[in-house]
């Protein structure tokens, strides 16, 4: 169980914090190089913004790592994109883990290699009474998609149309404890969620930064907490 002590209104630090790191490919070949290094360079961001967000008091952090559309991208870029997301699992994990951070993965395991599966769950299990915050990845993500396995998971158990409700679909969601998101960020300057979190999003703030990701860093993370503290969230009130 993360420990959630750390998570104080008063301060106005968003508890979940999404992350759409855009600008990968971009970033690349406004500074010459392949395009894949633009990837390579965007996972090792990673890691910084999760720890400095972690250090500035936020709980939950959910990179939008590869959605279920990219699987239209050269089989050549999606296969160099699975082989990082299997080193993140089996090497990068370890610094993860010493930091005290919970790793998860939020999305369907469908179309994955049985490897990189098997990498996920030892990393998962590996990092689970971690308490410092959590991490996750939207892998294979849809946020349509997890919304309609949701409905499809409740009418499998047979529960009844009349009952039902926001909080029973909510439950039914990939990785049901993770807490609504607070604040989504995309880099790269595009403004537009592209189905990331739908559900857990309803209330999010968003901000758009004209940064690509491979650019970002704990600085741009800070501005962006900065900004959020200066919303007023009535949350519908």
């Amino acid at each position: 169980m993360v420990n959630m002590s750390k998570t104080p209104a008063a301060s106005n630090v968003p508890q979940h914090i999404g992350i759409i790191p855009d600008g990968n490919r971009r970033w690349a070949k406004a500074n010459g190089l392949p395009s894949l290094e633009g990837h390579r360079r965007g996972v090792e961001v990673i890691k910084g913004v999760a720890t400095a967000a972690l250090d500035a008091g936020v709980t939950y952090i959910t990179f939008y790592a590869f959605s279920a559309e990219n699987w239209r991208r050269a089989s050549s870029e999606v296969k160099y994109l699975m082989k990082l997301f299997y080193r993140i699992a089996t090497k990068d994990i370890d610094e993860l883990h010493a930091e005290g951070v919970q790793f998860r993965i939020i999305g369907s395991r469908k179309g994955l290699s049985a490897k990189l599966s098997k990498a996920f769950d030892a990393a998962i299990a590996k990092t689970a009474a971690n308490t410092r915050g959590v991490m996750s990845l939207c892998l294979n993500y849809g946020g349509e998609q997890e919304i309609a396995d949701a409905a499809a998971a409740i009418i499998r158990e047979g529960i009844a149309a009349d009952d039902v409700t926001p909080e029973i679909i909510a439950a039914h969601l990939y990785e049901p404890d993770i807490p609504p998101v607070d604040l989504i960020v995309r880099s790269s300057g595009e403004q537009r969620t592209s189905g990331f979190m739908l559900w857990r999003a309803a209330y999010a703030e968003l901000i758009f930064v004209d940064k690509h990701w491979p650019e970002f860093g704990p600085v741009d993370l800070s501005l962006a907490l900065d900004e959020f503290s200066r919303r007023q969230r009535r949350l519908g009130a």
